[in-house]
C-alpha cells in the first residue's frame, strides 16, 4: 500500500527533494497535498501533476494550512518550511495524529518540550530530516542511547573555513551563497557559513535524544560525507556515511522504520578522501553561543533563533556585515531569557520580543534596518 506524503514547504530545497524522491517512485509513495509560502504558479502545477490539493500561506492563511493538513488523510508530513515559520505547521501536523518528517529545526530550538507533549497526546512520531540527526537517529536505534556516551556532529566549515579574521570582515553575500558541498536554501546556507547553523543543530541534538551539551561534540568535515557519529561506552566510534545528498535523509524518514532498496546512488568508500579538524569558535562565535543556549535552556535557544533571522535577512539585504551577524546574536542573548515558555503562544511571546530586541541592536550597531 502506498505511503500518502503532504509536503509543506514545497517549493524549497526539502520539499523539491521530497517530490523528486515521490516522482521517481510512484509505487511506494503518493503526493497528498503541497504547500508554499507565496509561489501559487508551482503549487498549482504539482496540484495538476499529481492529482492532490494545495494551499499557499500568503493569499489561503493559517486556515488554509490547517484545512489541508485535516483533509489530506496524509500517513506523513515533511516539514521543509524554513525559520520560525516552520513551528505552528509543525504543530497542526501533530494535533492531527500525522507523522511528522522534521526539516525545520526550529521546531525543536524553539518549542521542543511543547512538541514533544503534543506528539505524545496524539501518538504520532516525529523522524529528523537533517543528515545530521537522521543519522544520529539511525545510530541510536540500532545501538541504543543507554549505550552511547557521546554524539559527534560533523560541520562542512562552510566557504570560509580557511578565511583569516580579516578575509572574514569583507565576506559578501554572494561569496556566503556559495557553499563548497551543500545544495540548500539561501538562509541555511549563510547560517552554514556562519556555523549558526551547527549550533542550532547542537541543541536540537540536545533535546531529540536528551543528551546535555558537554556530550554533543562538533567536529568540522568539509567533504560531508559522514553526516554523524555516536561513541559508545567503550570509546569506540560509530559512524553514518552517505554522499552529501538530502534525498538519503528524506527517504529513510519516509519509509522508517523500515530500510528500503530505492533509486539513489549509494556511496563508495574507494576514491574519496576523509579529513577531520576543530571548529574555529573564536573566529566563529554563534557555535559558541549556541552552546551556553542549550545549557541554560528556557527561552535562550528561542532568542538565538530570532536574534540569528533578523541578522541574517539584514545580512542579505546587505545592512549588516557577515562579522555582525554573531556580534547582534551576541548582544540580544545579554538579556534575560530565563523565562520558562510552557505553551505554543509563550514561544512566539518569546520569539517576539527577541526579535523587536535584535531589530533594536541592529539599528544602533549599524544605522538601519
Amino acid at each position: 500500500m502506498k505511503k500518502r506524503v503532504l509536503v509543506l514547504g514545497c517549493t524549497g530545497s526539502i520539499g523539491s527533494q521530497t517530490i523528486d524522491i515521490i516522482r521517481n517512485m510512484p509505487e511506494r509513495f503518493e503526493l497528498c497535498g503541497v504547500a508554499a509560502g507565496h509561489n501559487a504558479r508551482a503549487v498549482e502545477k504539482l496540484c495538476s501533476e499529481f492529482g492532490c490539493k494545495g494551499t499557499v500561506f500568503s493569499s489561503d492563511g493559517t486556515e488554509g494550512l490547517k484545512n489541508l493538513i485535516e483533509s489530506s488523510n496524509a500517513d506523513i508530513a515533511v516539514n521543509g518550511i524554513a525559520g520560525a515559520a516552520g513551528l505552528e505547521p509543525s504543530v497542526m501536523v501533530l494535533e492531527a495524529g500525522i507523522d511528522l518528517a522534521l526539516a525545520n529545526k526550529e521546531t525543536v530550538v524553539m518549542a521542543w518540550p511543547v512538541i514533544l507533549g503534543i506528539a505524545r497526546k496524539s501518538r504520532a512520531s516525529i523522524i529528523p530530516v537533517d543528515s545530521e540527526h537522521s543519522a544520529v537517529f539511525n545510530l541510536t536505534q540500532k545501538i541504543g542511547s543507554e549505550n552511547i556516551s557521546e554524539l559527534v556532529i560533523t560541520a562542512s566549515g562552510g566557504p570560509f573555513r580557511n578565511f583569516t579574521d580579516e578575509q572574514l570582515a569583507n565576506v559578501t553575500v554572494e561569496q556566503a551563497l556559495k557553499h563548497p558541498t551543500w545544495n540548500m536554501g539561501p538562509k541555511i546556507t549563510i547560517d552554514s557559513a556562519s556555523l549558526a547553523n551547527k549550533g542550532l543543530e547542537v541543541i536540537e541534538a540536545c533535546r531529540l535524544f536528551g543528551f546535555d551539551a558537554e556530550n554533543v561534540k562538533v567536529v568540522v568535515h568539509p567533504q560531508s560525507l559522514i553526516h554523524s557519529l555516536v561513541r559508545t561506552k567503550d570509546g569506540v566510534l560509530y559512524a553514518q556515511i552517505s554522499n552529501p545528498d538530502m534525498r538519503h535523509p528524506i527517504f529513510g524518514a519516509l519509509v522508517w522504520p523500515e530500510y528500503a532498496q530505492n533509486y539513489l546512488e549509494p556511496f563508495d568508500l574507494a576514491g574519496n578522501e576523509m579529513s577531520f579538524f576543530k571548529p574555529r569558535t573564536e573566529s566563529f562565535p554563534l557555535l559558541k553561543y549556541a552552546y551556553e543556549c542549550a545549557k541554560k535552556g528556557n527561552s535562550y535557544p528561542i532568542a538565538f533563533n530570532a536574534s540569528n533571522e533578523i541578522a541574517v535577512q539584514a545580512f542579505i539585504e546587505k545592512k549588516c556585515s557577515f562579522r555582525q551577524l554573531a556580534q547582534i546574536t551576541e548582544l540580544t542573548l545579554q538579556k534575560d531569557w530565563s523565562a520558562v515558555p510552557l505553551s505554543v503562544n509563550d514561544v512566539f511571546e518569546a520569539d517576539k520580543l527577541a526579535r523587536k530586541t535584535a531589530r533594536g541592536i541592529l539599528l544602533s550597531v549599524n544605522g538601519g534596518f
